[in-house]
């Protein structure tokens, strides 16, 4: 590990102008490329404190050995130059897009005497023309195969071409009308090679012309009583049509743009491109990287316009670009993307219409790929055995946690306190297990604190011991402590105590169902840093547990908190431990909102008759239709009440009471016209769905979720 201070140059040393850098390592490997508008203020950021530095900058700057600078005149000149020293040197910290698979294209070798139309994969050619990506080659080949009826187009290999020419025979597709045959010159090369020309111009989306010319054509045709002919044209018309109904129609203006998205987290991110020629969908294409330094999305967005655009030029470059953020500067990626197509390209965020509907699909796509690209990994055992062993190894663990236990805090505010408790068996999710708890500011039959208010260290404390002392008390129960000595739990006044009760019956209800808090984990996760960790190791200390192992893993810069230990542990970023640990604090999370939301939810539909004990849905609703609004319903007498069907007196007189208890609401008022209405007009319960808003009712608030 080297001292950045050992190769950081004098101040002086470095320009303050835009340029391009490179760090390298004691071997003289180029480990990172980085563009700045200003050299000296940019790699002053590296030579700073390490300790203010984030983990992975901190990491990269301690493996270098050396930083080496490149001066040009302008920023547009330093994008291009980043680019090419990050092909060309493939750097480990830069983030780098890397596509799953060999995406196929349609191509039109329009470099050759007789242009030919077929699938393409890898580099792309200079010449040839292409359209895409496609999901799935067979996709080319139905379109191919439609168009090739009015654009008969040579599709033949090199080999079969020259074996026609000799023979001076056409291949079948010659014979049956889907090649014009230039082998045995049925077509001189001029007149094939605009052939190509127009079979590429009708997949850029200039479709219109060769419909209405066809449909000339075919009603010229038919006049004339050319009925085989007009036959003909009309079927290649539907051809046409079918050809275009594979990709339908998204953006009624026939735009021309791609929309790049991008999902993504602490560790990785996934990118999606929808590519939209003549207003429909022409291709789409997928990455997904490490994120290897600290970065934003706009940055992001930027590394993926290089991959994207870096090798391409003229109308490969749409006139437009949408994405979820800007790069930062933004002018010199402009200028660039301009520069490479010929002419002005449009670079911005989609805010409303069409535009920002179909983003919103690009973003589902992004956010699909990137979870299916975790589900791959977790579903591969080696991978998931090996996350085990380094968690274990980096926690100084005994054996592999087999079972690990994640807890998280919910709430809006400091209101509707909740817990989420998830289950991870073998690295795997045990959705069976997950368990929700309510805050409720007690421990056992001992009020600790009010339960209200931020206390993420208090709930914590109260929901670690709420279940294990779950666990004691069945363990308990079924004879295995028979002194309920938690300090020495394998003691007994009766040795032969615990022999008696077999280890099925400690972990079974009587139906052979798994209790719900049988099994003990071997590793508690808690979501948060320092605090959260002292808490939960303080509540498993209290009730003598100590063959439990505690951790919790800080969101800010994931960073893994032990007991005890004022530094935390730092796993590698491509550890897959600390990716098995990401995602049981994910779920912890996810599942801890869901509740919390839910809660939230039902407090604001609650009413005067959720107070009714006994009252449930079908006899609310009876209530109301029976009064026809809550109004009449709430000035009714007891004798009322008891003639709807079901009700008896004494639940007519709790409803009463539960009416007289409830402060009378405010008027309802109409929010599109803005007058008080009476709540007979409103014919709704409070609190059910479509209610109008009420003065002084509670607003849902938009603070923050945790």
């Amino acid at each position: 590990m080297a001292d950045p201070s050992s190769y950081r140059p004098k101040p002086g040393q470095i320009p303050d102008s835009p340029g391009v850098y490179r760090f390298r390592d004691e071997h003289r490997r180029v480990i990172y490329v980085g563009k700045a508008k200003s050299l000296r203020q940019r790699l002053a950021n590296y030579f700073q404190d390490l300790a203010g530095l984030h983990p992975r900058t901190r990491t990269m700057v301690t493996t270098a050995a050396s930083v080496e600078w490149t001066v040009v005149s302008t920023e547009v000149e330093a994008l291009q130059l980043e680019y090419s020293w990050i092909k060309e040197y493939d750097p480990r910290f830069n983030v780098k897009y890397r596509d799953d698979k060999s995406y196929p294209y349609l191509a039109v070798t329009m470099n050759e005497e007789f242009p030919r139309v077929q699938v393409m994969r890898g580099h792309k050619k200079k010449g040839v023309r292409y359209f895409g990506p496609y999901a799935h080659a067979w996709a080319i080949r139905d379109t191919v195969d439609l168009l090739l009826r009015v654009f008969p187009v040579r599709t033949c290999s090199a080999g079969v071409f020259k074996n026609a020419s000799r023979t001076g025979r056409p291949c079948l597709l010659g014979y049956i009308g889907k090649c014009s045959a230039p082998c045995v010159g049925r077509i001189s090369p001029d007149d094939h090679w605009e052939l190509a020309d127009e079979f590429c111009d009708f997949m850029t989306g200039r479709t219109g012309t060769y419909l209405r010319r066809l449909e000339k054509q075919m009603t010229e045709a038919a006049e004339e009583m050319e009925y085989e002919r007009a036959a003909r044209l009309r079927d290649d018309i539907g051809a046409l049509k079918k050809a275009m109904e594979k990709n339908a129609v998204v953006l009624a203006d026939a735009t021309d743009a791609d929309l790049i998205a991008v999902a993504e987290d602490e560790l990785e991110a996934a990118v999606q491109i929808f590519h939209v020629r003549g207003g429909r969908v022409r291709g789409q294409r997928g990455w997904v990287t490490d994120k290897v330094e600290e970065i934003t999305t706009g940055a992001l967005v930027e590394h993926a316009l290089q991959q994207l655009y870096g090798e391409e030029t003229g109308d490969a470059v749409p006139k437009e670009v949408l994405v979820p953020a800007l790069p930062d500067p933004l002018e010199p990626v402009q200028e660039w993307l301009t520069a490479r197509r010929g002419s002005n390209v449009s670079l911005r965020i989609p805010q409303r219409g069409d535009k920002r509907a179909l983003m919103e699909t690009v973003e589902r796509n992004a956010q699909q790929s990137l979870v299916l690209h975790k589900t791959k990994r977790a579903s591969d055992l080696t991978t998931r055995s090996r996350a085990l062993e380094e968690i274990a190894e980096a926690l100084d663990l005994d054996s592999a946690p087999l079972r690990i236990e994640c807890y998280d805090i919910s709430h809006l505010q400091g209101d509707d306190v909740v817990a989420s408790m998830v289950v991870f068996e073998d690295g795997l999710a045990r959705k069976s297990e997950y368990r929700r708890f309510e805050i409720k500011g007690r421990v056992g039959d001992t009020q600790v604190w009010h339960g209200e208010g931020q206390d993420d260290v208090r709930s914590m404390h109260e929901v670690i011991s709420r279940r294990f002392r779950r666990y004691l008390a069945d363990k308990e129960r079924t004879g295995e402590w028979v002194d309920g000595d938690p300090e020495n739990p394998g003691t007994s006044e009766n040795p032969d105590a615990t022999a008696d009760a077999p280890i099925a019956s400690s972990l079974t209800e009587d139906d052979g169902r798994p209790k719900r808090f049988a099994y003990p984990p071997q590793l508690v996760v808690v979501d948060g840093g320092q605090p959260q960790v002292a808490a939960a190791k303080r509540a498993l200390d209290e009730l003598g547990i100590d063959d439990i192992a505690v951790c919790g893993l800080a969101k800010r810069l994931e960073e893994v908190w032990l007991p005890d230990d004022d530094d935390p542990v730092v796993l590698p970023r491509t550890s897959e431990g600390l990716y098995l640990l990401q995602r049981v604090r994910d779920e912890a999370h996810r599942f801890a909102i869901t509740y919390q939301r839910t809660k939230r939810a039902k407090r604001f539909r609650a009413g005067p008759l959720d107070d009714v004990p006994g009252l449930g849905d079908a006899r609310k609703q009876a209530l109301v239709k029976h009064f026809g609004s809550m109004k009449r319903l709430r000035s009714a007498t007891i004798d009322q009440i008891c003639e709807v069907p079901g009700i008896g007196r004494k639940t007519a007189e709790t409803i009463v009471a539960a009416f007289a208890r409830a402060t009378p609401p405010a008027p309802a008022v109409n929010t599109a016209t803005g007058e008080i209405m009476d709540e007979e007009e409103s014919g709704t319960t409070p609190g059910s769905p479509g209610e109008p808003v009420a003065a002084g009712a509670p607003e849902d608030r938009r603070g923050q979720e945790t």
